[in-house]
């Protein structure tokens, strides 16, 4: 590729990543897409390319398409929970992060959410709710009439709606919750941790059959007390944390050394945790150790 098209698409690259991500909840399959997209940019006739943002934005959505249908067959047979991959998300990895809604809009709780949407309405509704899209270019972009995207773009909505969480914290008092967690956690302080806890608070962990994790959700804050605090007695001593910002929200990294051990994402409620999301798959951890580690 010449440097000249190189450094155009270079340009485009941040934007189409997020465009990647919020498709797929994978950032290893959406640099793949992104990478498939920058192959074809450089083999078209760039006559016929009146708006490279637009042509770039089709390609990656109908890449993304494409994996979305290989996906969905191997999470049929994943084993145990199936999380999305984690991103750190302080550098600007998936754009600003400055209001509720975009921290919520690339949260685990929001992709975990995307992915009961069939695949062309999760395209529908991420270039309209992420990337602001029209009705018009997101029917140009997936060849859709107008009345279509429209239709599944309200379906879309009431789906997502139904069960999306509401009244996130501020950052600081996110920051304060995860910290008396830590706390109570490394204190084997059951009483404590249960006060952090909503009734019904869920404990999800994804090892994709690599490492151990638990093959369900932990519910109740009892058992997900016990469950962390068991966690803590067996595997803690000699990890170490780091509090990045993954997804969105306030993050916990625990490490082994210089190898990151597992990634946790907070969701709350009402001023307590009502979500706790560990991403515990080496594989899944790749991207988000590669951005901590050049952080």
């Amino acid at each position: 590729m010449s440097s000249t098209i190189a450094d155009e698409f270079e340009t485009h690259r941040p934007r189409l990543f997020g465009l990647a991500y919020r498709m797929l909840g994978s950032a290893y399959e959406a640099e793949d897409a992104v990478q498939d997209a920058y192959l074809r940019f450089n083999a078209a006739d760039r006559a016929v390319i009146e708006h490279p943002a637009a042509w770039l934005a089709k390609v990656v959505t109908n890449l993304c398409l494409t994996r979305l249908t290989s996906a969905r067959a191997r999470r049929e047979s994943y084993v145990g929970v199936w999380l999305p991959e984690p991103v750190v998300t302080s550098g600007g990895a998936l754009g600003p992060m400055e209001s509720a809604e975009q921290r919520e809009a690339v949260s685990l709780a929001m992709l975990v959410l995307l992915e009961r949407l069939g695949p062309t309405e999760r395209a529908v509704y991420v270039l309209r709710e992420a990337f602001g899209y029209g009705h018009r270019e997101i029917a140009e972009t997936l060849d859709l009439t107008e009345a279509n995207s429209r239709q599944l773009y309200r379906r879309a909505v009431q789906r997502v709606s139904e069960e999306r969480a509401r009244f996130e914290p501020a950052p600081e008092q996110q920051e304060e919750l995860v910290t008396s967690f830590i706390m109570a956690a490394r204190d084997g302080d059951l009483a404590g941790l249960e006060k952090l806890l909503t009734a019904d608070v869920t404990f999800s962990s994804d090892g994709g059959g690599k490492v151990r994790a638990a093959l369900r959700a932990v519910e109740g804050p009892d058992k997900v007390g016990r469950f962390v605090l068991g966690v803590v007695e067996r595997y803690m001593s000699g990890l170490s944390f780091t509090r990045p910002e993954v997804n969105g929200a306030q993050g916990l990294a625990v490490w082994d050394g210089d190898l990151l051990f597992g990634l946790m994402a907070f969701e709350m409620r009402d001023g307590l945790i009502s979500h706790v999301r560990a991403v515990l798959n080496p594989d899944k951890l790749d991207f988000a150790q590669r951005q901590l580690r050049h952080g």
